[in-house]
């Protein structure tokens, strides 16, 4: 009688807990709805806005404790991805389709480079491959380039600038570049 009682309250248990996982909105894999013009980015703080750039890394987590971050730009999610040190095979990486809108599996999306991103890595996501387009891998070696040309966020470089070699004391760069990042333009069709 005592094993039945403890099976049934088992039971309970799992059903409460299925039923919170259903009304959490939530499905477990796959990109979450973004709150546009209020979610901010986990990397640089900005506003998503932009529905064509977007980025969501899904960290799998045991037991279905899955966490989901958010980025204003396929370049904020690359970055913060390094410094976390995240293993491709323990994240879902999604990034907005610039074309057609939705979202595309990162790993499994076509790139191009060349139009404007929200933090200006200038990598833009689509669902077909075309003549100038680039693969996932191609496209996180142009962002980390940025990253270390541009140092756009400022302090993942810091070190890396560290002491002047000629009077010892720290440096101070004059100018962070903001704008585009080079590399091949995209064709017309693959704009907008």
């Amino acid at each position: 009688m005592k094993a039945l009682c403890n099976l049934r309250r088992t039971a309970a248990a799992l059903l409460a807990l299925l039923f919170l996982a259903a009304c959490s909105g939530d499905p477990g894999t796959g990109p979450v709805e973004v709150t546009w013009d209020r979610d901010p980015c986990t990397r640089c703080g900005m506003v998503l806005s932009d529905r064509g750039h977007a980025a969501q890394v899904r960290i799998l987590g045991a037991g279905g404790r899955d966490a989901v971050e958010l980025f204003d730009d396929l370049g904020c999610a690359v970055v913060w991805l390094d410094k976390e040190g995240l293993a491709d095979d323990a994240i879902e990486l999604w990034v907005a389709d610039h074309r057609a809108g939705g979202w595309l599996d990162a790993f499994n999306a076509h790139y191009v480079l060349g139009n404007p991103t929200p933090m200006q890595y200038g990598v833009s996501a689509q669902a077909s491959a075309g003549a100038d387009t680039i693969d996932f891998e191609a496209a996180r070696e142009h962002i980390r380039r940025v990253e270390r040309e541009t140092n756009i966020h400022g302090g993942n470089l810091d070190n890396a600038r560290g002491q002047d070699s000629t009077d010892g004391q720290n440096s101070t760069p004059a100018h962070h570049h903001h704008g585009a990042m080079g590399g091949t333009s995209a064709g017309e069709d693959d704009a907008g």
